[in-house]
């Protein structure tokens, strides 16, 4: 790629430069210091190149959550398609884990794109070999989405902020119930929680 002063040369710059750099911004600042100018000083151009490329922020964001969809991989998968939902499951977990805030990135946006697509026709499709239905098909989708971007979006959240507030309260003995779980509740094993939350979400498939 054609360099100018430490910077992109505007012309030859393309929108999946524009991403990639985006992607490295938000392993460096984070989601909340992720910005359209931070991406345009990592490229060496004026902001209004990169919003040529990516119209708004939210586009941006749209387009670098396909790109961490593009890190599912679907070699090797299991032929028996319930093992093949919760393998999808699981590398799609790992795809979001593989970038700093991934799931808070991929939360909210709704990309129509090549990454994101296949994904979740390679997912409905394993669930309709499964023998689930049109309907129940695309649910499980959305269900077993929503629990892996919330279950991963704390995973990566700062550890044991939660723990810290919850234990001193916990101990008041105003909530008794939650005092007698108090050991389960805490961050523990996000793989073990990933693998009871999705039995729990497949297990309403047909045998």
């Amino acid at each position: 790629m054609t360099k100018i002063q430490g910077g992109v040369a505007s012309a030859r710059l393309t929108r999946a430069d524009v991403i990639d750099a985006a992607l490295q911004a938000l392993a460096e600042r984070g989601l909340e210091g992720l910005s359209t100018r931070a991406v345009a000083d990592r490229l060496g151009v004026r902001m209004n190149t990169v919003l040529w490329h990516v119209k708004t922020k939210a586009r941006m964001l749209e387009l670098m959550a396909d790109a961490v969809l593009a890190g599912v991989r679907y070699e090797n998968l299991p032929s028996a398609p319930h093992e093949r939902v919760g393998e999808l499951a699981g590398r799609y977990r790992q795809a979001l884990l593989a970038h700093r805030d991934g799931a808070a990135l991929v939360t909210g946006t709704y990309p129509a794109e090549p990454h994101t697509l296949r994904f979740a026709d390679c997912l409905i499709d394993a669930l309709l070999q499964a023998g689930a239905d049109e309907k129940q098909a695309t649910w499980t989708v959305w269900t077993v989405s929503y629990f892996t971007l919330g279950l991963t979006q704390e995973e990566q959240a700062a550890p044991g902020q939660a723990d810290e507030r919850l234990t001193p309260a916990v101990h008041s003995g105003a909530y008794p119930a939650l005092e007698r779980v108090l050991p389960h509740l805490g961050p523990g094993s996000f793989e073990d929680r990933f693998d009871f939350g999705l039995h729990a979400i497949l297990s309403t498939l047909p045998k």
